[in-house]
């Protein structure tokens, strides 16, 4: 899997190494369906302090296009934490989804026999 980071924030920028550990570990298991990541984090409203460290993750999957999930919080650790958590959560959903009306269909199918 292919992860991207994007941010200007110089204290975003340290947690590169990090970023791309989490994205790995939480995806690992879904590694197959998702082969390109991008996190990009900013500071929405600069020194003043608050909720403001936004973390934007967009995962782009081979069959269901790309998912983009952000999350807002106090500290940078915490929005890429819970961005990656339902975006995870989502894809799993999906691909739930996805395994249940091809079960139902064969199903379908081989009672019509």
């Amino acid at each position: 899997m292919q992860v991207l980071f994007k941010s200007r924030h110089p204290q975003a920028t340290d947690l590169r190494d990090l970023t791309e550990r989490r994205v790995r570990f939480v995806l690992r298991r879904l590694g197959w369906l998702v082969p390109s990541a991008e996190v990009s984090m900013s500071d929405v409203n600069g020194p003043r302090g608050g909720v403001d460290k936004r973390c934007q993750v967009e995962l782009r999957t081979d069959g269901a296009g790309s998912v983009v999930v952000t999350s807002v919080s106090h500290d940078w650790r915490t929005a890429l934490d819970n961005a990656l958590a339902r975006a995870a959560r989502f894809l799993m959903r999906m691909w739930r989804r996805g395994n249940d009306t091809r079960r139902i269909r064969q199903r379908l199918i081989g009672h019509e026999c």
